[in-house]
């Protein structure tokens, strides 16, 4: 099993910084995470490229 990745992503509602982990053996994934801060849900797209980099973004689920 693959390692997770931590990467930093920011709240859409309260702007604290967040450390996220992700799991980059799946190329394409979305879905809702709460901020740890605020609780808001938030909704994480992320995109692995080729040479395996996430893309991560992060925006209010409601958007």
């Amino acid at each position: 099993m693959p390692a997770l990745d931590s990467v930093m992503i920011q709240c859409p509602y309260c702007w604290e910084m967040l450390d996220i982990s992700i799991d980059p053996s799946v190329e394409e994934q979305e879905y809702v995470e709460d901020c740890q801060v605020c609780c808001n849900p938030i909704l994480i797209t992320v995109l692995i490229t080729a040479d395996g980099t996430p893309q991560v973004e992060a925006r209010a689920e409601n958007e």
